[in-house]
């Protein structure tokens, strides 16, 4: 357990895990699939990873460009109600930006909206997934996150509420908190080092050789 361990660094996913946007996202998801005819059951097991990936599961390739740019479309406009998910702006805070990145299955665009819109302060490194050559649960993005900041992934902590994220996570060798926002702990307790509520169950701490992670 990493409760008083010490990291080089942290690595948040963002929806869910530093913002509430799942409402944003089910009403965007919603339009997009009474429009190509897809239905709730399809949608179902793609939490947590990349956008390109869902719609290339559920549609035909004759359309997959068109309702990829759709659903981003949707997404973009589809913001009301995002804010913080509870501890989220206080541990952004406690992190300087040396020791604090976002890895997060959204698109540049879309991701940049949301956090706008959270009003939770953007730490320097933010890795979306059209940067990397595969979305979670591949590793690449958390990898790449590692590499930014300049930490080996191994000293990391990894911060998601999604067991594709998580996946993701312990594949790049990084420690694990899963948070139950968006998904029961039963789910998560399997694949994570410790599983909260929230961020406010937990506290950053900075010290000389990195972070540390204690219980609120």
């Amino acid at each position: 357990m990493p409760f008083d361990e010490t990291f080089a660094a942290v690595v948040f996913d963002m929806d869910g895990t530093l913002i509430i946007s799942e409402p944003a996202i089910i009403r965007a998801w919603t339009t997009w699939a009474i429009e190509h005819q897809v239905t709730a059951q399809q949608l179902q097991g793609f939490h947590g990873m990349p956008t390109a990936d869902v719609v290339r599961a559920v549609t035909d390739p004759a359309v997959f460009d068109d309702a990829l740019a759709r659903i981003d479309e949707l997404e973009l406009v589809e913001v009301a109600g995002i804010v913080p998910v509870p501890g989220s702006v206080d541990a952004l805070t406690a992190l300087p930006p040396s020791r604090v990145a976002i890895a997060t299955s959204s698109r540049e665009p879309v991701a940049r909206v949301r956090l706008a819109s959270s009003g939770v302060r953007v730490p320097d490194v933010v890795v979306t997934v059209d940067e990397v050559e595969r979305g979670k649960p591949a590793p690449d993005i958390f990898l790449l996150a590692a590499e930014r900041l300049g930490v080996d992934p191994a000293a990391c902590l990894a911060v998601e509420d999604a067991v594709h994220g998580l996946t993701a996570a312990r594949a790049a060798g990084m420690r694990t908190l899963a948070v139950t926002t968006t998904t029961p702990a039963d789910q998560l307790s399997p694949i994570a080092d410790i599983v909260v509520t929230d961020l406010s169950a937990v506290r950053f701490e900075t010290v000389s050789d990195g972070v540390r992670l204690q219980r609120a």
